[in-house]
């Protein structure tokens, strides 16, 4: 039988980033590149793939928050601020994203004989940052802080503040676990406007499903909650320097025919997708 494998130590990586992908647009590309990666990964299953993105003022919508009562007059929030938005091909809520933030996925190959449990992928992560943020002598916890937006039982804590997320996404025998990290900027003010589409989307109204009410005490970036300036391309090598010291192989990605093909099959679903979920608000020159 298959032993388990510790995908943070000895292990080879294909190194993809935003800013080298041959691919122009930068909202609905990150999407579409991520499936193409499971995929890859899943087929090949002999190294792993590491995803670096930012995007410039873009709320990334889970499938839930088209269910609010008011979405539409909800939606009028981002537009007031000058945001894009997109819903995303994962589940979730929303998540606000611009350049102080890192979006990171590790994409591993799932071996077929031993399964990932979605609790050991999200562990991957967070040992991952862990690590990379050990020296500063700050503890990072891992538990639901409800008042944040997009809440879940891996939200990334120091002092009881989040600076981060975790979600995966699986296809067929590849396993992408994404995070993002609020690294600089205006966390208050990136909180303060999902509250603001929440309050305008329910309006008061009871519903069946949950959406947060988002505080802006309850998040903050690592920055702040590190005491020390950082930048967003100073995290990704931090990240990249800890896998390298736990042996791990990495080497620039191969944007071959193959990837290219799924690729554009990605691209098209999400920009489907999102034509059906935003219908009239759906801007054109998300698919540009």
């Amino acid at each position: 039988m298959s032993e388990k494998k510790d995908y943070l130590s000895q292990q080879a990586y294909e190194l993809y980033d935003s800013t080298s992908m041959p691919f122009t647009n930068q909202f609905i590309s990150h999407f579409a590149l991520g499936d193409s990666l499971i995929k890859k990964i899943g087929t090949h299953q002999s190294f792993g793939a590491l995803h670096f993105w930012t995007a410039s003022e873009l709320v990334i919508l889970g499938m839930m928050d088209t269910k609010l009562p008011f979405f539409k007059d909800a939606l009028n929030v981002f537009i007031h601020h000058q945001q894009h938005f997109l819903v995303r091909n994962s589940g979730g809520l929303a998540v606000a994203s611009n350049e102080g933030v890192l979006n990171f996925s590790l994409i591993l190959p799932e071996d077929p004989l031993v399964k990932m449990s979605i609790t050991e992928g999200y562990e991957f992560m967070l040992r991952l940052i862990r690590q990379t943020f050990k020296a500063y002598g700050k503890k990072i916890d891992a538990y639901e802080i409800e008042e944040s937006y997009c809440p879940g039982d891996f939200d990334l804590s120091i002092d009881g503040k989040k600076f981060a997320g975790i979600a995966q996404r699986r296809l067929k025998k590849g396993v992408a676990i994404m995070i993002y990290l609020s690294v600089t900027g205006s966390q208050d003010k990136r909180t303060e406007m999902i509250r603001d589409f929440y309050q305008v989307g329910l309006a008061n109204e009871t519903v069946k499903w949950h959406f947060p009410k988002v505080n802006p005490a309850v998040m903050a970036n690592l920055d702040e909650l590190l005491e020390t300036p950082l930048t967003v391309d100073g995290v990704k090598q931090r990240i990249l320097e800890t896998l390298t010291t736990n042996g791990c192989l990495l080497s620039d990605g191969h944007y071959d025919l193959e990837l290219k093909e799924d690729y554009k099959l990605a691209y098209q679903k999400m920009i489907e997708r999102n034509e059906q979920m935003l219908a009239e608000t759906f801007d054109e020159e998300l698919s540009r």
